[in-house]
C-alpha cells in the first residue's frame, strides 16, 4: 500500500513539473489518501499485536 502512495507522489511530482495541473491534483489527492489508509492500517496492527 506504501509502495501506491510514492508512484502517485511521485507523478504527482512530475506532472506538476511539466505544468499538468488536473493530473498533479488527481494523483495528489489519490497519494494523499492511500497515505492515510496506510498509516490507519499501520496504527491497528500495532494495536492489535501484530507487526506488518
Amino acid at each position: 500500500m506504501l509502495h501506491y502512495t510514492v508512484v502517485f507522489f511521485v507523478i504527482a511530482i512530475i506532472a506538476a513539473v511539466f505544468g499538468f495541473g488536473g493530473i498533479a491534483a488527481g494523483a495528489t489527492e489519490i497519494a494523499k489518501v492511500l497515505f492515510f489508509v496506510f498509516l490507519a492500517i499501520t496504527i491497528i496492527s500495532y494495536l492489535m499485536g501484530r507487526k506488518p
